[in-house]
């Protein structure tokens, strides 16, 4: 009983988020898409400047765009993942920017849902 109560209030709760039902809710949902949007920026320079800084390594996996592609979102996604290390200086220093990047996200977004359900109490 506990379990399905909670549940549905999860889903209304999130029905009053995709809604903007309150003016909490719509600010937890400008954060999230701001953090969304911003965050898919940094993946597509960070793609772009990952390429160019590794492709003519030949140490580098890097090869293509799309591959560069991949590896920033992984990295964004896992915060350090088990994909090879950048070889260069340049890159090693966009990755670092990467790491940085995933986990004040993280924390922001963590905050934010931490604000909207102190004001709910």
């Amino acid at each position: 009983m506990f379990f399905a109560r909670l549940l549905r209030d999860l889903a209304l709760e999130l029905h009053k988020l995709a809604l903007g039902a309150t003016e909490e809710h719509a600010t937890l949902r400008k954060r999230l898409a701001t953090a969304i949007v911003v965050t898919l920026a940094v993946d597509v320079v960070a793609s772009v400047l990952m390429y160019v800084l590794e492709h003519g390594n030949h140490r580098s996996d890097i090869t293509s765009p799309f591959q560069a592609f991949f590896w920033v979102t992984a990295q964004l996604l896992t915060v350090s993942s088990q994909m090879p290390n950048p070889v260069t200086t340049a890159g090693r220093i966009v990755d670092l920017f990467l790491e940085l990047w995933a986990i004040t996200v993280v924390a922001t977004v963590a905050g934010s849902f931490a604000a909207f359900l102190s004001k709910k109490s």
